[in-house]
């Protein structure tokens, strides 16, 4: 079974409030095997526009991806992250070539 991701491209418009989003998001990403591969790292668009910070998460399947994303848990931290940030966000599979 290929493993998932979550790719999510943020424009963090209160840093102070997105770092309490941060903090919050831990609960759902540790009870559901989040694993950070990209977090906010240097960036240099090659081709078209993207906002300034990239997360990749990546997850054990598709299934407990989208689990983490619908969790409480991850529910109350995305309340934090709604007002202090704009974010494209989607949910992929990964491929096993």
């Amino acid at each position: 079974m290929p493993k998932a991701y979550w790719v999510a491209h943020a424009t963090v418009t209160d840093p102070a409030a997105y770092e309490s989003y941060r903090r919050a998001n831990a609960a759902a990403f540790s009870k559901y095997g989040g694993r950070f591969l990209v977090r906010g790292g240097a960036q240099e668009v090659m081709e078209g526009s993207l906002a300034p910070r990239c997360v990749v998460i990546e997850f054990a399947d598709l299934a407990t991806a989208r689990a983490c994303y619908d969790s409480p848990e991850y529910q109350a931290a995305m309340a934090l992250r709604l007002p202090a940030s704009v974010v494209d966000l989607c949910i992929v599979e990964g491929w096993e070539g």
